[in-house]
């Protein structure tokens, strides 16, 4: 893109420009009970980067604390977190269309109208739909690590990524991640410490222990018992 000044410029000329990915789309099949979810619950859950930016009172009927989770995977630990806290909006992003089915699938047999989900890129919802100073708190649980040195790059938690963060957030709103490669909690308290406008609210200045908010998975319970770690960073928006 060096001969563009934007992204915009380049597309306004007919240029496409190839982004990295913090993900790969692994489409798999959807099973029965996936797709009756998808086709009877997406009508009144389902929310679409072409309806732009939206309105979440309307969306939801209520002013409320509201929580966007990016990359909800099966959506079991978001349906729980809805469930728990019914006096909160919570808005999911993900991009494997069996999640999406599975999660909407747990969300109406728990009978939750405080759930909306969006099957797309992260980013683009961000920039799209969502407005800014409209959220509570942004969650990020165990994002693709991309262990190899020369696929780093792709990690979603970069400079620029953060900053679209915090945009959304309001003042006092906390961007929560959590993760199970200690190499990639470094990364993201070292991204982190450039981002001024955030405080990390340890008292250490590095992880937090596991708020009784987010469930523990299957997953952590394994890997624990085999001795692995789980690294929780909370960064509160501060201006």
């Amino acid at each position: 893109m060096s001969r563009f000044n934007s992204e915009e410029e380049a597309r306004a000329a007919g240029v496409y420009i190839s982004k990295v990915k913090s993900y790969v789309k692994r489409e798999g099949r959807l099973t029965k009970a996936q797709g009756r979810a998808l086709e009877v619950n997406w009508p009144s859950m389902g929310l679409s980067v072409e309806q732009g930016l939206i309105n979440l009172d309307e969306v939801f009927g209520r002013n409320a604390t509201r929580v966007l989770e990016i990359g909800f995977g099966m959506g079991k630990s978001l349906v729980e977190m809805a469930d728990q806290a019914r006096d909160t909006d919570f808005i999911g992003i993900e991009v494997h269309r069996p999640g999406v089915g599975a999660c909407l699938a747990s969300a109406e047999e728990a009978k939750l109208n405080n759930l909306r989900v969006f099957e797309h890129d992260a980013v683009e919802v961000l920039k799209v739909c969502i407005e800014d100073a409209s959220l509570d708190r942004l969650q990020l649980f165990f994002p693709d690590p991309w262990h190899k040195k020369k696929h780093n790059k792709r990690r979603i938690v970069q400079v620029d990524f953060v900053e679209q963060i915090r945009q959304k957030l309001k003042i006092g709103g906390e961007f929560h991640m959590a993760t199970d490669w200690q190499p990639y909690a470094e990364h993201m308290l070292e991204v982190m410490q450039q981002a001024t406008l955030f405080e990390n609210t340890s008292p250490t200045k590095d992880y937090v222990e596991r708020p009784a908010y987010r469930p523990i998975t299957k997953f952590e319970v394994r890997g624990q018992k085999l001795g692995h770690g789980v690294w929780d960073i909370i960064y509160k928006r501060v201006s």
